[in-house]
């Protein structure tokens, strides 16, 4: 069926009006209106061909949430007009042992919502700047937040999951000191989910504008990361840090802040290489680096329904279709508090070129 999307036909061009085809669902499928969809970095760096191997057209997106539309025969799960998401993943093997584990977002043929190889046209799928889309029902979340707040669940779908996977395999609760470097998109989400885990949370930041606003999602302290006297301070007192920065920088000023036997996670991804800790750090304290990657289907929707029984959804910006182009270029700037999310409406009263 045709559908009204928004993406790019080459990594130098602005993003515009497309009409794409999605598949009629098949018999474990679902179909959904798309009602909203958050924009991630990992949008921006992927329709930019900031990283490898993007296909054209590009069609980002993958913090979708709508309406249930249509169901294939064999859909026990889900009716028509259930609130749902969709988030990175729209497939994988679901045979190996990742898959077996409910970690399919590690499986080594997972299938992401868009850029991946795909049977279905153009060849490679595409996301959720789109009036609808159609997923296999083992990779759609039940949405059990109130509707009135549907714009601000979309970013869970990446944000939150993002974040809520490395808290939750790290045990984060409460007696643990837990830093969070950066409040952007994922920083402010990693603030209010590990506050709501019971630890104490320590934001750094390197803006002193930005203080109040972390307190305000949640954050037990702020600490300005460029302030040396800050920084010093907090030597040696986390269990855990998690750092969300998606731009390359020194992890060093971090690291040493872990206890023995801490760990400090990525999960930002900048376009070029962090400069790491020497092994010295490693070795005197026995810490760990490591990182993580979005979260499989069965954390994602534990980490959904958490945020549902608690009230927790994103901080977003609403914008029409029509603004992703100027978004893409605030975000850069992180003239964003702290997630924009697109008004998928929008999209129905856009007029592609050709008509």
């Amino acid at each position: 069926m045709m559908t009204k999307a928004y993406g790019a036909q080459a990594g130098d061009l602005p993003l515009g009006p497309l009409d794409i085809t999605r598949r009629a669902p098949g018999a474990d499928d679902v179909q959904i209106d798309i009602a909203y969809c958050g924009i991630c970095h990992s949008d921006l760096h992927q329709v930019r061909s900031e990283w490898a191997g993007t296909r054209y057209p590009c069609v980002p997106g993958h913090e979708i949430v709508g309406r249930v539309s249509a169901t294939g025969r064999a859909v026990t799960g889900f009716a028509i007009g259930d609130l749902v998401g969709v988030g990175c993943l729209v497939d994988s093997c679901q045979q190996c042992e990742e898959c077996d584990a409910g970690l399919e977002n590690y499986c080594d043929q997972a299938v992401g919502t868009y850029n991946a190889p795909t049977p279905d046209a153009p060849g490679h799928t595409l996301g959720g700047y789109a009036e609808r889309i159609v997923v296999h029902q083992r990779f759609v979340l039940r949405i059990r937040h109130p509707e009135a707040q549907l714009a601000a669940v979309a970013p869970l779908l990446c944000a939150g999951i993002t974040t809520w996977s490395p808290l939750r395999h790290w045990r984060v609760g409460p007696g643990h000191t837990v830093g969070v470097v950066g409040i952007g998109g994922l920083g402010h989400m990693a603030i209010k989910l590990a506050h709501a885990l019971g630890a104490h949370v320590v934001a750094f930041t390197t803006s002193e504008m930005k203080r109040a606003a972390a307190t305000a999602l949640g954050a037990d302290a702020v600490v300005v990361s460029t302030n040396s006297s800050e920084m010093e301070a907090q030597a040696r007192r986390f269990d855990f840090i998690l750092d969300t920065v998606a731009a390359a920088h020194d992890l060093n000023p971090f690291f040493v802040l872990l206890k023995r036997d801490g760990t400090m996670a990525l999960v930002g991804a900048p376009p070029t290489p962090h400069t790491a800790p020497s092994a010295f750090g490693f070795i005197m304290k026995r810490r760990s680096l490591a990182g993580s990657l979005i979260g499989g289907i069965p954390e994602t929707q534990e980490m959904l329904d958490f945020c549902a029984e608690r009230g927790i959804v994103a901080d977003i910006e609403l914008i029409r279709a029509d603004q992703i182009n100027a978004a893409y270029e605030r975000m850069l700037k992180g003239d964003v508090k702290y997630r924009f999310v697109i008004d998928n409406a929008s999209l129905r009263d856009q007029r592609t070129e050709d008509g």
